[in-house]
């Protein structure tokens, strides 16, 4: 069977696109690993699916891959890469697409400058909706490593486990190894995405992820939501913020209720048929 995909990315973060609606497609979790090594396959952070919806209300239903084989919820710079993948190929005619996932729905809207803004929806911040096992809701955890050393982390679902770190300085921090050790600790029993965030002022950041069942990427847009998330609520942040990641920089608005919306570029890379 010949299956045709769309190479993509948002700010360097990776993703092969495929048509679900108009191709039948059967995955699992060998074949996508072998398609996401970047010597021997096509090469990528995650691979997205895109399918008809199982409700009316709903454009499209949204899935996401990581590069070793399992299915995560949610995917802020592979929302993007949807929004412009469907209205491209001519799957939707609307410059603003409804769309389901595993981890709630999305509203994506394309600008006229080619950017896209997604609302991600409302933070969880409760330890339970996580999931992160604590006994009451904080807005920084302790937390302590295999080292002994003493960490104070925020706690966010954006559709998807996220943990971020404050540190003075994100280039240098230790993201390869606390990266891994984090996404493994037992209070997160899901895993988790974690972030490595420098406040650089109130209306700007740094910010590395290390997110699980990948690695560390060049972007991360609900991590970036789940930075912001944690600077407002413990005052680092005002309610708009330049958030940079290695791969370039989303503008990410929260008010500290509803919802995040998320903006930001994508681009096309190439187009393919694999067997």
């Amino acid at each position: 069977m010949r299956l045709k995909f769309t190479k993509m990315h948002g700010l360097g973060n990776d993703f092969m696109v495929i048509d679900g609606v108009t191709q039948n497609v059967e995955l699992s979790a060998e074949r996508i690993e072998r398609w996401a090594d970047r010597h021997f396959g096509i090469g990528f952070d995650q691979l997205l699916l895109v399918e008809p919806p199982t409700r009316p209300d709903r454009d499209f239903r949204y899935r996401i891959f990581n590069a070793d084989g399992t299915e995560v919820e949610n995917c802020g710079n592979g929302a993007r890469c949807f929004a412009r993948f469907v209205v491209d190929k001519k799957l939707i005619q609307a410059d603003r697409v409804r769309v389901e996932t595993a981890g709630g729905d999305l509203e994506l809207k394309l600008l006229d400058d080619g950017q896209v803004v997604v609302d991600m929806g409302r933070p969880r911040l409760s330890p339970e909706k996580v999931p992160f096992n604590a006994d009451q809701r904080q807005t920084l955890y302790p937390l302590t490593t295999a080292d002994g050393t003493q960490l104070h982390i925020a706690a966010v679902n954006m559709g998807n486990p996220h943990c971020v770190i404050r540190v003075d300085q994100a280039d240098t921090a230790p993201v390869e190894q606390l990266g891994p050790e984090l996404e493994q600790d037992e209070r997160f029993p899901q895993r988790v995405n974690v972030g490595f965030l420098q406040v650089i002022n109130r209306q700007q950041a740094r910010l590395r992820v290390f997110e699980r069942g990948v690695g560390e990427t060049l972007a991360c847009g609900s991590g970036a939501c789940a930075a912001m998330v944690a600077g407002v609520i413990n005052d680092w942040f005002d309610h708009k913020v330049e958030m940079q990641l290695t791969g370039g920089s989303l503008l990410i608005e929260w008010p500290g209720t509803g919802n995040v919306l998320m903006t930001g570029p994508v681009e096309t890379v190439f187009e393919g048929v694999v067997e």
